[in-house]
């Protein structure tokens, strides 16, 4: 969620008065960050993730499903090891912003070796194995799902408590102070200088789902909950209204953070990356219920966004600017508007709008252009929420001020300095994956984007398309069945003059792979329009090999993939393929289809009391793999285990030292990766 300083929060009126002098020392700490480790090289990449768990609880007597809000106490227990054993942790816990909200990542990162892999999902299940442990009363569970269903309806957290719309920190119609994290002041802080920031509540207007005895237009009646007038006007037609950060910050979601060697690498990942979070999104769909109605919309992002828009109505466009420096296009959780490494500059084809002082100041410093416009980019944001004992740091010995704005930059990408007085390196997190139910689903996710980071650099691959495509990517991968029915600008060749000879083979061997790798392509025929399934298992008329035949024919040539951990990924591999392909479902795709094929569906878009319990259920059925649900999940048979098998991870090292020796690297050794958890 961000980074959690300790302290006394400052009013809004308090902390916009210190925005100049938390930029100006932000600013000053990244330079000094940056001095001190743009030229330090890592070993290898590491890596990790992160997931968020709900907490619910299943009342089978009264048929009823709740939020739990028991995250306070369970989190409690859950970092008992970490305050007594910090050295020896299998796992690590945060809070995040509703009190029935967990976040587990990995005790430590991954690394290089490839039987890491085989960790992932084992180290998955100890997490969800410790909060149940936790959740000792009937009926209550740890879910990885996206979003309640009911999540704003009437009484739907236990203990229940009810809105507040004229007093308190998001003055919601929907959703009570009560269910904010109370474990640190952050989160009713954001909360609060949101709205006052932004001078109203914050509105998100979902399309709804026009079904056959849907309203037409749909549109509630506001007063009954209590409205003035404010939200009845802030409301569209034929959408779902909500008004509180929590809709967006209350949903989970699952995080990789990629350690680079160096901050070269970290920008080249950061720039590769990007084009895959639409992908990834559209691929990992799992929210298509709003406030009890089936909505047309199948992901999260852009409810996040709006949920945390602090713009004014200056900054949006609405006024003339008088009061505010910048009409700025997007809110601050959103897409990324530039890539960071000088040969894709061309590709940053989008009005970027930045702080050209700060700009400046950085370019000063020795920052490149492009680096010093991304950081001033960031920084045309307020810090939104500053903490008294923080105001007066020292610049060399602590980035506070910097994290402070850059942590409140939720953005699909995000690139991350290493912490003063640490031996982090250089990072960039992958944010727009939804999380899925089963620990299974989780780690094919995670192994796929880490896998595809292996084969990006030791392939030299280029996926890099203007920016303003990735934008239009991320509209569509949000549209109800985006998977099946949407079509995504994607590189139609994804070899580069230095990609090695076994990278040409590998593509040529696909089943797909017949590109001419030597004709030269106009940069305006560059990219094309495919389908999920085209990029993730290939064209054939176009000879685009397809995501997964080329990481299939990339382990082939891994002379250190032990049986169990190939084993592993070929289960992720597939489940990834089939659900690209529609032979498996998305988690969305496969929520909808419950709702409208319940007995007591109504065909009106609202989800009921009953069906949300229903469906609960049968996701908590699922998730301890009690029921296999054939149009979401085959049956499960993979290998992972906790720790690396010692005589692996000799013979594994023993390959590694002998092609280091030897100068002759194999494709995994060129560039080992992983990722780190920062938990910023």
């Amino acid at each position: 969620m961000g980074l959690l300083s300790e302290g006394t929060p400052l009013s809004w009126e308090e902390t916009k008065a210190k925005a100049d002098h938390v930029r100006e020392h932000g600013i000053t700490q990244f330079i000094n960050l940056w001095k001190r480790h743009k030229d330090v090289k890592k070993d290898c990449l590491l890596w990790g993730d992160e997931v968020e768990y709900t907490l619910v609880h299943l009342d089978h007597e009264n048929e009823k499903s709740s939020l739990l809000l028991k995250g306070d106490k369970v989190l409690h227990v859950l970092q008992q090891q970490e305050r007594e054993n910090p050295a020896d942790l299998k796992t690590i816990w945060r809070p995040e912003y509703a009190n029935y909200m967990v976040e587990g990542t990995p005790g430590k990162p991954y690394g290089g070796l490839m039987a890491y892999f085989n960790m992932v999902e084992a180290n998955m299940r100890r997490r969800r194995k410790e909060v149940m442990r936790l959740l000792s009363e009937p009926g209550e569970t740890a879910l990885s799902v996206v979003t309640f269903p009911r999540l704003g309806c009437p009484n739907f957290s236990r203990p229940e408590f009810q809105p507040t719309p004229t007093e308190g920190a998001s003055r919601s119609l929907f959703y009570p102070e009560e269910v904010i994290f109370p474990g640190h002041p952050r989160f009713k802080t954001l909360t609060r200088n949101i709205r006052q920031r932004r001078g109203e509540k914050v509105a998100i207007n979902i399309p709804i789902f026009k079904d056959k005895n849907t309203p037409s237009p749909f549109q509630e009646d506001l007063s009954q909950y209590g409205d003035s007038g404010e939200s009845q006007a802030a409301s569209l037609p034929d959408h779902i209204y909500l008004d509180a950060m929590g809709f967006g910050m209350g949903c989970s979601c699952l995080q990789m953070t990629f350690q680079a060697c160096n901050i070269d690498e970290a920008r080249h990942l950061y720039d590769q990356l990007a084009p895959l979070c639409p992908i990834i999104m559209a691929l990992s769909a799992g929210s298509p219920i709003y406030r009890g109605f089936l909505s047309d919309i199948d992901c999260r992002w852009f409810v996040i966004s709006n949920s945390v828009d602090c713009r004014t109505r200056e900054e949006r466009g609405l006024e003339p600017l008088q009061k505010d420096r910048f009409r700025i296009h997007k809110s601050r959780y959103d897409t990324i508007d530039s890539y960071l490494g000088p040969c894709n500059a061309c590709y940053n084809d989008i009005d970027m709008v930045y702080d050209r002082d700060i700009c400046s100041r950085l370019k000063a410093a020795g920052v490149d252009e492009l680096l010093a416009r991304h950081v001033a980019h960031l920084f045309i944001r307020d810090p939104i929420s500053l903490f008294s004992e923080k105001i007066d740091q020292n610049d060399e010995e602590e980035s506070d001020h910097f994290e402070n704005i850059q942590s409140t930059n939720w953005q699909s990408m995000r690139f991350k300095p290493p912490p003063p007085n640490s031996d982090i390196g250089w990072r960039v997190e992958f944010r727009p994956t939804e999380v899925q139910l089963t620990d299974f689903e989780n780690a094919a996710y995670v192994v796929f984007v880490v896998l595809l980071t292996r084969v990006i650099l030791s392939f030299h691959l280029n996926l890099v398309i203007p920016i303003s495509k990735v934008d239009q990517n991320m509209k569509t991968a949000a549209k109800r069945d985006a998977l099946r029915q949407g079509k995504f600008y994607f590189k139609k060749d994804l070899l580069t003059g230095y990609s090695p000879p076994k990278a040409s083979e590998c593509i040529c061997n696909c089943p797909c792979g017949n590109v001419d790798i030597s004709r030269a392509v106009d940069a305006e025929d560059e990219y094309t329009e495919m389908t999920i399934n085209e990029i993730i298992n290939g064209k054939e008329e176009d000879g685009f090999p397809g995501l997964v035949p080329l990481m299939e024919a990339y382990l082939t040539n891994i002379e250190t993939l032990d049986v169990e951990t190939r084993c592993t990924i070929s289960q992720y591999l597939k489940l990834i393929s089939k659900r690209a392909a529609g032979e498996l479902k998305t988690t969305a795709r496969w929520m909808r289809d419950f709702v409208t094929s319940h007995p007591d569906y109504k065909q009106d878009s609202v989800v009921s009391e009953k069906i949300a319990y229903d469906l609960m259920k049968t996701c908590d059925l699922i998730t301890k793999e009690k029921i296999v649900e054939p149009d979401l999940l085959f049956p499960i048979i993979t290998r992972t285990q906790e720790s690396i098998p010692h005589a692996v991870k000799i013979a594994e090292q023993h390959l590694n030292d002998k092609h280091a020796v030897t100068g002759h690297h194999q494709i995994d050794h060129v560039y080992q990766d992983g990722t780190l958890n920062g938990n910023e």
